[in-house]
């Protein structure tokens, strides 16, 4: 299945729903379900992502166009969102990094991110902004101190993710978190798809093009800290909770590390492409306009 939350265009109102196989439109699940699960995250922490009510509705004819629809964060209020640095060898090899023995953790504020097809806003204050697709992984079942073996059955599903990074601001010092953090500056989408439509996740690429130039590509199976390891390494220091959000990392060919550099000004389209979930674009606006 595959989760959005949506802002309806004409009314304004945010809900959520699924996109039926077709993938026409989209189920409101936000209007048959009500508030007591009325949100993405809500479903998730009821256990009811699963259940024959949303497996019924997925399953029906789309009552919203996508047309009609501002697409928001599959799960726009997560309480954590963890991004991985230096994930893929050839990201860590360009940016002369030395091999760790740790996953390298940084947090990302939900205001930091914009769903598919709003714009990334490339702030007045830097211009260095740069792209970083990414493997988003999402968590359908909390707790603490996870081991690899069983970490995969907290997985809810995958999306897109563009942790784009202010580089100036993030070398201010060695804490990556003011470069990662800019309001809108980064992406999530387009739609949260679970996993049991993925089974073989290490078996998908990830391409990021830059006005329609491919920039990265790799395998999911080149992380060098694989999935099972990353969320068994977050939830030993702190709980994990249904909706909480785990960028996995971004592999080599960053605009920051080409000659010449290769920065996002506006007016770039960026998209991060991901086989078997999709693919999450979006305009590079400047604050002035944005």
């Amino acid at each position: 299945m595959r989760f959005v939350t949506f802002r309806y265009q004409d009314q304004g109102t945010t809900s959520y729903g699924v996109v039926p196989a077709a993938g026409d439109g989209i189920v409101d699940l936000g209007a048959r379900f009500g508030p007591d699960l009325g949100s993405v995250r809500q479903l998730l922490e009821a256990g009811a992502w699963q259940g024959e009510a949303v497996r019924d509705a997925a399953g029906s004819a789309a009552e919203v166009p996508l047309g009609g629809v501002e697409l928001l964060p599959p799960v726009p209020n997560s309480r954590k969102i963890f991004a991985i640095g230096l994930n893929y060898d050839d990201h860590r090899a360009e940016g002369n990094r030395p091999k760790v023995d740790f996953p390298t953790v940084f947090t990302r504020f939900t205001d930091s991110q914009v769903g598919h097809g709003q714009p990334i806003i490339k702030p007045d204050v830097s211009d260095q902004v740069d792209y970083e697709g990414e493997l988003a992984v999402v968590i359908g079942q909390g707790g603490h101190q996870i081991p690899e073996a069983a970490a995969m059955d907290h997985v809810a599903g995958y999306a897109a993710f563009n942790d784009v990074s202010v580089r100036d601001w993030q070398r201010h010092t060695t804490q990556f978190v003011p470069g990662k953090n800019f309001f809108h500056a980064g992406a999530f989408g387009p739609w949260l798809v679970t996993a049991d439509e993925l089974p073989e996740i290490t078996a998908q690429e990830l391409t990021t093009r830059v006005n329609g130039e491919t920039v990265q590509h790799a395998p999911i199976s080149d992380l060098l800290f694989p999935i099972p390891r990353l969320i068994a390494y977050i939830s030993a220091f702190t709980p994990l909770s249904p909706g909480d959000v785990i960028a996995t990392g971004t592999p080599g060919g960053v605009g920051f590390y080409r000659d010449p550099q290769l920065f996002l000004f506006p007016g770039d389209v960026v998209e991060v492409e991901i086989s078997g979930i999709g693919t999450l674009r979006n305009l590079v606006a400047a604050e002035k306009d944005a």
